[in-house]
Formats: structure tokens, sequence, C-alpha cells
């Protein structure tokens, strides 16, 4: 057996309208929203009691998805929104865009923060990264 893709990248927010209201500018699709809770999530997820919000978003072309979930019970655990970059676990999810410098303003809009400064390496990409809601690290690379 081998493995075929990654299905999806899942993110536990606070705010689930304002993510999704992020990631939807960011220029991905909602494909829809459910509740999920019962004991068979329990025991996937090894909690009890569990009843959440999801959304799940896909870029153009189906490619890539992200599943925003809400924890409604039990409430989800903070972490530290504002760890830099070189933090432990999951760092940041890139994207390619067309044109960096109008998405960074449509997040800028939405509240995100440019971490370092957009850059250019070689001549072949322009990077940046930003911190978006509830302090999601995304990185938006233009190629040249």
């Amino acid at each position: 057996m081998a493995l075929t893709r990654i299905d999806n990248v899942g993110i536990i927010v606070q705010d689930l309208e304002a993510a999704i209201a992020f990631f939807v500018e960011l220029g991905m699709q909602l494909e829809g929203t459910a509740a999920l809770e019962g004991p068979s999530v329990d025991r996937l997820i090894a909690l009890d009691g569990v009843r959440t919000e999801v959304a799940m978003l896909r870029n153009a072309d189906g490619q890539c998805r992200v599943e925003l979930c809400g924890f409604l019970a039990p409430p989800a655990i903070a972490g530290d929104a504002s760890a830099p970059v070189n933090r432990l676990g999951m760092g940041r999810i890139m994207f390619a865009v067309d044109d960096i410098d109008g998405v960074l303003a449509r997040l800028r809009a939405r509240g995100a923060t440019l971490i370092g400064e957009v850059t250019q390496y070689e001549d072949a990409y322009r990077l940046c990264y930003i911190r978006g809601p509830e302090g999601i690290i995304i990185a938006l690379a233009q190629a040249l």
C-alpha cells in the first residue's frame, strides 16, 4: 500500500467564522460545514463529550484542503498565538499565489500581520510569512 495524497490540514480555532472569512479571502472556497459529535468522535480523538463545528475549504483546483475545527466541548486548549516561526510542531502552511502584494493587502484587511518582510529568493520567488487569525502562520510564494 502506498500513500496517495495529503487529504487535508486540520487547524483548531476559537472563532470559526473569522477563520473561514480569512481563508476565503486568501482564495479558498468553502466546501461546507458540519457539526460533529457522538461516541465515534469521542473514541477517535480520545476525549469525552466532544461537540465540534468544522468547515472544509479547498483551493480552486481541489488539490489542497484545510479543515477548520471549533470545539464547543470540551473547550480548546490555548497555545501561544505569538510564538515565533521556529517553534516545535507544525510551523506553517504555504500557498502559491499569483500576486503576493494583492493577497497580502486583502489579508491585512482581515487582521493578518507580516512576520518579517516580503523577500525575493534568487530569481525564482517572492516570499513572505504572515500571522493570521489566532496566530496561524501562513507563507505566501509568488513564482517570478
